[in-house]
């Protein structure tokens, strides 16, 4: 598993060359409701256990939550199940509305 900044996945979601990365949200309806980024995969933490066969093992995912520690426990699971291309989002959504979006509300 890789460890991602917040920078580095900016960077990356704005470059056309390089393929999208299948970012995975485990956080609560309640919390995405509050801010997320578009195009996410919305699974939370507890179902990803019996949902994980629906995630494409052939492209590069983004495990997001609130600071960090949710999207760790996730990419490790998924890495025990045979993922390679999990990386966790270093310090999660409020790191990204700290650092690249000051607009996005926080909680």
């Amino acid at each position: 598993m890789n460890q991602l900044s917040v920078s580095s996945l900016a960077d990356w979601l704005a470059d056309p060359a390089r393929p999208r990365p299948l970012l995975l949200d485990v956080r609560q309806p309640e919390e995405l409701a509050i801010c997320a980024l578009p195009d996410v995969v919305a699974m939370p933490m507890a179902t990803v256990p019996v949902r994980a066969d629906e995630l494409p093992r052939d492209e590069e995912i983004v495990v997001i939550c609130h600071h960090g520690g949710r999207s760790m426990q996730v990419a490790m699971f998924l890495e025990n199940r045979g993922f390679s291309a999990i990386h966790n989002l270093s310090g999660g959504m409020h790191a990204w509305a700290q650092v690249v979006d000051p607009s996005m509300p926080t909680y």
